[in-house]
């Protein structure tokens, strides 16, 4: 458009003034003012006639960055649909949701079910790429305006996830906190069709195992269950994991009844029972008050059983504590 409209207006000047000056070739494009200065033939000096040439060169570069920005190539137009991103989103869905009914049809997650009973272990979260590092979320206490940093990222050969940061437990200045110092890294929930909020199902397991890394500090393993409450957001139940340190890797083995409950990060006088039929996310917290670097490799994470361990729950409970157990 720039460029008809300064093709116009030549033309207006050149009706007008049939021999235009200097001072309107801006006005009338470089075609014209090259027309002009054949028309007139000037016989100037070789000092002049360089200063006219880079003149020249000047308002060509001009015009060309001028018509450079106006006019835009097709092909670097984005092909923007929202009725397609819409149609596509739907379409991911739905077979989502058909994958997911066939499953169930064919058993628990896919498998027959009679392999499902026969099972012993389970792996449910290995680290062998960036997909199963989205899988995660990592915080600590700079949500709450603590200094303490946190990161995930593969660890060598793609094998294995590093959880390694710096952990302080100097308390923000805000006037209200009076303790800080912890890291996290904690599973995201699974989601299926439409975004519904699934669960994991260990009712057929009663260990916890994994084969981790670590610098000889202590962590804390958090289970959550799948619930709609809004008061029960902040429950989980907890047991300890120690790390060795040094470069051998360790099976770390925690038995589900080992798990005491907790709500707020208090543990509560009255115990339950650890539900495995609808676990939600697993979490590992460090907050040992050792201020420093840590670091943290997990291979990965998963479930079996073990016969030897008979265990039902580790902790007693008592008619005043908790009078349901005992009607």
């Amino acid at each position: 458009m720039a460029l008809v409209h300064k093709l116009l207006r030549g033309t207006y000047f050149l009706r007008k003034f049939s021999k235009p000056t200097s001072a309107l070739y801006p006005f009338l494009g470089i075609r014209f003012a090259e027309y002009s200065s054949s028309l007139q033939k000037p016989v100037a000096s070789p000092g002049k006639a360089s200063s006219q040439r880079k003149t020249e060169g000047d308002l060509q570069g001009d015009h060309q960055k001028e018509v450079a920005l106006d006019i835009t190539s097709s092909e670097e137009k984005p092909d923007v649909s929202f009725d397609k991103a819409i149609r596509d989103e739907a379409m991911y869905h739905f077979r989502h949701l058909k994958d997911e009914i066939v499953d169930h049809w064919r058993g628990p997650e896919g498998h027959p079910l009679h392999e499902v009973l026969l099972e012993q272990a389970k792996v449910v979260w290995q680290f062998r790429g960036k997909e199963d590092l989205d899988k995660w979320t990592v915080t600590s206490d700079k949500t709450i305006g603590g200094r303490s940093e946190v990161f995930l990222k593969m660890g060598k050969n793609n094998q294995s996830a590093l959880l390694y940061g710096t952990l302080s437990s100097e308390a923000p200045q805000d006037g209200e906190s009076t303790r800080s110092g912890y890291c996290a890294m904690i599973s995201r929930i699974p989601r299926g069709a439409f975004e519904r909020k699934m669960s994991y199902d260990w009712s057929q397991f009663n260990t916890l195992y994994l084969r981790v890394r670590g610098d000889g500090r202590p962590w804390m393993v958090n289970i959550k269950e799948d619930t709609d409450f809004f008061q029960r957001t902040n429950q989980m139940y907890s047991y300890f994991m120690f790390t060795r340190g040094g470069p051998y890797w360790q099976e770390v083995k925690i038995p589900f009844s080992k798990f005491f409950f907790s709500n707020r990060g208090r543990i509560r006088d009255v115990q339950h029972e650890l539900p495995l039929d609808k676990i939600s996310s697993i979490g590992f917290t460090l907050a040992d008050k050792v201020d420093g670097p840590f670091f943290l490799e997990i291979d990965f994470i998963g479930v079996f059983t073990d016969p030897a361990h008979t265990e039902e729950f580790a902790y007693e409970n008592s008619p005043e504590l908790n009078p349901r157990l005992f009607k």
